[in-house]
This record gives structure tokens, C-alpha cells and sequence, in this order.
């Protein structure tokens, strides 16, 4: 007994050494990723792990909600999303969630922590789907959240601080949901008509959520101790580079403009070529001019067009207006700024001559987003740990995590996407790569909940 009693006052006064000494470092930030090894293995959680099995069999189930001949449309309001819901709320309760449906319409599962006044570490993603899109974009890391809160409750480990697993609505039609927790979803918005064909303020109210008490579910910076998000890689360099776990330095920034041209509808056979005011062929060297412009520099921006609208629409007759998109991406969001005022000087010299006019209208801004230096550490740790190779790289696409980090520490892990194919019917990921992105979920959560900096 005496033994044992000095084995386990040892270990105590090691933990207590690490975390002091590691509160120390932190504070000069000169402690990274090993560091937090040793913890894990201190704390004796080093051999937690996920239920693979079952999470890929939850993955699989879900799929089946909205799934078609050209894919999968569990596309936000509609009928296959608020069952799909239904089904992940069914396994938030199983794994000892407290849920509700707040009144943005997001799902939040809640588990009591140690020390209740701590705020909530909270993971999560989301499970609606672009039209014939695929099973693994934001389902991966929605599932995922779920198993890793099943694992800790089948395991009896109870963290210090309370945690949330969210499952935000709307992310593929703008991030609506994460928005709605920022206070950035204007009233104004919710008139906008979806893909389900519902306006937002109709799904919501669909979905179970009250349009009218959206200042409700607003947070305010250190609202969270911090945000987790698993997610699909949703491009090659992976895969291609058989790196198993991909650690995102940062959310590209998404700008959108809704691009009206106007000129004279006129017959197709009687009006001659040098009296035409056609809008069609002003928008077509509009997006030859977006292509020129966007990869006029170095840089990993892009830039693209990918709706167009011609009116009125019959082969006999002259496009006399023309709605058409622009979308532009990267980290830096004075570069978006810089490319857009070049496009925008090259399309009113499109206009000029071509006899037509041309109105931009933004319609939505979603601003460039860094993780947390500090949950990277915490996330390529965990990788090392579980003896997974890392690679720190960018977000080409937008995610809920952008939001998040208004609120507090934010980091996000990738898993491979095979060939890079995503938002398509082809998207995979291997369920090894699955349940690795799980482990790492799981442990960084673990390490987060010990660091010194996180509240």
C-alpha cells in the first residue's frame, strides 16, 4: 500500500510539475506539441479510442436520408434534412447528450464537465448537404463529435469544462447557422430563398428554430473555451501526398456578388451585329476577365463564376439581361479586396463597349479566418501521438470554424478526401482515415481540456 501510495503521489507531483510548467511556457509561447504528449500519456488517456465501428455504420445510415440516383440532396429545409436530424438527435441523446434545438435551429447536445462554471468546449460541423452532393462532407465531423462524446461517456472520463456538440444548419447556402451564433445573420437574409425552395425564415421555422429569437442564441467572445472541427479534406494534396491528418492554419474569407447586366433584347435575325446591345456576350468576356485578373499574381486565391441567368432565354432573340455570379477566395482579405476592385474597373470597360450596363450586388461576406496557433499544437500532438503523420496547410472552402473563431480558439482537422472529389457523388474518405480523424478529435478535445490557456 505504501508503494502504491508513493507511485501515485510521484505521478501527481509529475502532472503538477508539467502543468505548471507548461502554464509557465505558454505564457511565452515557446511550448509546442511534444509537450503535450508527455500530458496525455501522464493523464493515462493514451489508449482512448473511438468506436470505429460504429461510426462508420452511422455514417452509412445517414446517408440514406435524401440519398437519389444522382447523389445525395439533404439539401437544408427540406424533408430528408429535418429526418436526417432527427436521426442524429436519436444518437446525441444515446450518447448522453442533453439536446434542445435553439432557436436558429442548430441542434446542441450538451454533457456537464467537472467544473460547471468553466464555459463549454464544443465540436462539431453539420450534416445538410449540396443538391447531388455527398456523404462525407460535414457528416464526418458532425458523426464524429457525436462517437467522441459517446467514447468519453463509455469510458467514464468527465472533462473539467461542460461540452457542446453543435450541429449547425445551413452551412452549404452561407454558414447560417454558426452566423446566427455570431450575430451576423441580418434580418434582411432570411427573406433569401434556399435551395429547398423554402426562404431561410421559413426553414427555420421548419427545422423546429424562431426566426423572431435570433438574438437569443448570439455568444460573445469567451462565450467558449474552444471550437473543434473534423472535416474532410475537399481537395488532393492529402491524399495524393498520403499524409494521414491535415492541420488547418487557416479558413479562406468567401466573397459573393450577385453581377446584373443590361442591355436590349432584340430579334435575333433583323438586328445587325454592330447594333446589338447584347448582354450575354458582355458576361461572357466578364468571365474571361475574372479568369485574367485572378491568376494575375502568385497566391493561392480563385476567383469564380459559377451561375449565370439569361433573359429572355429563346434562341431567336438577343439576351437583353444577364444576372451572373463572382466569388472570390483566399486568406488574405485585402488581396479579395484588391482583385475585386480589378475586376470590377474591368467590367465597366466591358460595359462601355459594349453599349451595356452593369450593377454588382455583394450578397454575402464571410471573412478570412486563422486558427488558433495554439489548438494547431494541440491538434498535430495528437496526430504524433497516435503515431499519424501531419501536415499544416490552408482551407480552401468555407466552414463553420471561420465563425467560431470570432467566439474563441478554433482549430480544424482534415482527413483525406480520395482523388480530392468533393461536393459530387464520387466524394469518399476510407473508414481508416475516418476513424483516425475521430482519434485525433477525441485526444486534442482531451489535451484542450488540461491546457493552461483555455478558460
Amino acid at each position: 500500500m505504501k508503494v502504491q501510495r508513493l507511485a501515485n503521489q510521484t505521478k501527481q507531483s509529475r502532472r503538477t510539475f508539467l502543468r505548471t510548467t507548461l502554464a509557465a511556457t505558454g505564457a511565452l509561447g515557446i511550448w509546442g506539441p511534444a509537450a503535450w504528449a508527455r500530458v496525455a500519456e501522464d493523464e493515462g488517456q493514451a489508449t482512448l479510442r473511438v468506436n470505429a465501428e460504429r461510426l462508420w455504420a452511422h455514417l452509412e445510415q445517414l446517408a440514406m436520408f435524401g440519398r437519389g440516383p444522382g447523389g445525395t440532396s439533404r439539401v437544408a429545409y427540406s424533408e430528408a434534412d429535418r429526418q436526417g436530424r432527427a436521426q442524429v438527435i436519436a444518437w446525441m441523446r444515446a450518447a448522453g447528450l442533453e439536446v434542445e434545438i435553439d432557436a436558429a435551429a442548430n441542434i446542441i447536445g450538451r454533457r456537464p464537465g467537472r467544473e460547471p462554471d468553466r464555459p463549454p468546449l464544443v465540436m462539431g460541423s453539420h450534416i445538410d448537404t449540396v443538391p447531388n452532393g455527398g456523404n462525407y462532407d460535414g457528416t464526418v465531423g458532425s458523426l464524429s463529435a457525436i462517437e467522441v462524446a459517446q467514447t468519453l461517456r463509455e469510458q467514464g472520463v468527465t472533462l473539467r469544462h461542460p461540452l457542446e456538440v453543435v450541429i449547425f444548419q445551413n452551412e452549404e447556402g452561407g454558414l447560417i447557422g454558426s452566423r446566427a451564433w455570431i450575430g451576423e445573420l441580418p434580418p434582411e437574409e432570411l427573406n433569401h430563398v434556399s435551395h429547398s425552395g423554402k426562404t431561410i425564415r421559413e426553414g427555420i421555422r421548419f427545422l423546429g428554430g424562431d426566426p423572431d429569437r435570433l438574438d437569443e442564441v448570439v455568444r460573445r467572445p469567451g462565450d467558449i473555451a474552444a471550437y473543434l472541427e473534423l472535416h474532410i479534406e475537399q481537395g488532393p494534396v492529402l491524399y495524393e501526398e498520403q499524409v494521414d491528418i491535415g492541420v488547418v492554419e487557416g479558413i479562406v474569407g468567401i466573397r459573393w456578388w450577385r453581377v446584373t447586366w443590361e442591355g436590349m433584347a432584340n430579334h435575333a435575325g433583323t438586328t445587325p451585329m454592330n447594333r446589338r446591345r447584347d448582354a450575354l456576350l458582355a458576361a461572357a468576356r466578364f468571365i474571361q476577365a475574372v479568369n485574367r485578373v485572378v491568376t494575375s499574381e502568385p497566391g493561392r486565391q480563385v476567383g469564380t463564376v459559377g451561375q449565370i441567368e439569361a433573359h429572355p432565354g429563346a434562341p431567336n432573340v438577343i439576351p437583353g439581361r444577364v444576372v451572373c455570379s463572382l466569388e472570390l477566395r483566399d486568406l488574405d482579405d485585402a488581396r479579395i479586396q484588391r482583385l475585386y476592385a480589378a475586376i470590377e474597373a474591368e467590367a465597366r470597360a466591358i460595359a462601355r463597349d459594349s453599349g451595356v450596363s452593369v450593377r454588382f450586388e455583394p450578397i454575402n461576406v464571410n471573412k478570412p479566418a486563422p486558427t488558433d496557433p495554439r489548438v494547431r499544437d494541440v491538434i498535430e500532438a495528437s496526430a504524433r501521438a497516435l503515431g499519424l503523420s501531419a501536415k499544416r496547410m490552408p482551407s480552401g472552402a468555407g466552414h463553420d470554424a471561420q465563425d467560431m473563431a470570432r467566439l474563441g480558439p478554433t482549430g480544424m482537422i482534415f482527413i483525406p478526401s480520395v482523388d480530392g472529389i468533393s461536393h459530387s457523388p464520387k466524394e469518399y474518405s476510407r473508414p481508416e482515415d475516418v476513424a483516425n480523424g475521430a482519434n485525433v478529435l477525441l485526444h486534442a478535445l482531451l489535451r484542450l481540456d488540461e491546457a493552461p490557456w483555455v478558460r
